[in-house]
């Protein structure tokens, strides 16, 4: 079967590899669509955290049941989507159903090789039928819950304002769902195209560009009192530093972002304020169906979000392009 592994940072090569057999109580899921998300661009440019190379990237993914578990709860030829966070069931985290943060956690793509091939066997657990929804739209339902649990985490409520730092495509999910929640919801960003698609595609109240005077707008647009909530997804510490300063009294701040970086913060601030600091990893199985119900819904734009597409034998040449800020990528997703 072909796969893509990224062999080190820059460099990835197309394979024939076996075609894996169906472990006990496993699925053997024939991979179809494969989401690019921030995630395997870090890992093509060295800056995923948690990695060990060669890997296989790929974790947002839908497919079709090859081989199911005798009498389980799935059968061949269902449409599938995965929980691609394949955690142990045991340890302190999942025991208070965290499974996001299992301590054990195996994430594919990431600890473990993932869906940049054309089967995966898979245990049935974490293989869900993607009913009421396309093949594509099953491969958005990831990076969509990392938006979702972010939101749910942060209890966003009717009529708060929230600010989202960084408008890729988890950016864009926490604001997706934080307005179905009823909040108003402005973006910042560097980038004015994505903020441009913030507001076309995705209704955000305002947008502010990064760059001069853009605090003084953020004030404006709350009286000088900021935001009861502030999720970032930028990736970048000082991005994430500075935005405990966005943060109003009493309000929250959740990290969606993960770093390298040692992050530091004004201590007399976040007491004066009473900042309440929130991580915010990956997503659970609510997440999930969240985003599955308010794609049947139609409530979020998932053919405006899908903006690239390219076969599998053609990432090896094609991906580096997703990198460059000229191409307008939201999302791009791999077809098999």
């Amino acid at each position: 079967m072909l796969t893509v592994i990224c062999e080190t940072p820059g460099t990835l090569r197309a394979l024939e590899r076996d075609r894996p057999s169906r472990g006990e109580g496993e699925v053997l899921v024939r991979v179809k669509r494969v989401g690019v998300c921030g995630t395997d661009l870090h890992i093509f440019t060295g800056n995923q955290p948690f990695l060990q190379y060669p890997r296989v990237m790929g974790h947002e993914l839908s497919g079709v049941v090859e081989e199911a578990v005798p009498g389980g709860r799935l059968a061949v030829g269902d449409v599938v989507y995965v929980m691609p966070y394949l955690s142990c069931g045991q340890c302190v985290a999942c025991r208070q159903g965290k499974t996001n943060c299992c301590v054990n956690i195996q994430v594919l793509g990431v600890h473990r090789d993932g869906a940049f091939t054309e089967y995966l066997s898979l245990p049935e657990a974490f293989v869900h039928k993607a009913e009421g929804v396309t093949l594509d739209q099953a491969a958005m339902i990831e990076f969509l819950a990392i938006g979702a649990h972010a939101v749910r985490r942060g209890r966003v409520q009717a009529g708060q304002r929230v600010l989202v730092v960084g408008a890729g495509p988890i950016g864009m999910a926490a604001m997706i769902f934080a307005r179905l929640r009823g909040a108003e919801v402005t973006a910042l960003d560097g980038r004015q195209d994505r903020l441009d698609f913030c507001q076309r595609e995705l209704g955000v109240a305002r947008t502010v560009a990064l760059g001069e005077g853009d605090e003084a707008q953020l004030a404006a647009a709350t009286q000088n009192e900021f935001f009861d909530l502030v999720f970032d997804a930028t990736g970048n510490a000082r991005a994430i530093e500075r935005g405990f300063g966005f943060v109003a009294h009493g309000g929250q701040y959740v990290l969606i972002s993960v770093v390298r970086d040692t992050i530091s913060f004004s201590d007399p601030e976040f007491h004066k304020r009473e900042t309440t600091l929130l991580g915010s990893r990956n997503a659970t199985t609510e997440d999930f169906e969240t985003v599955l119900s308010a794609m049947r819904a139609g409530q979020v734009p998932t053919a405006a979000l899908n903006t690239h597409r390219m076969a599998l034998a053609d990432v090896p040449a094609a991906f580096a392009t997703l990198l460059d800020p000229k191409q307008g990528v939201v999302k791009a997703i791999v077809e098999i």
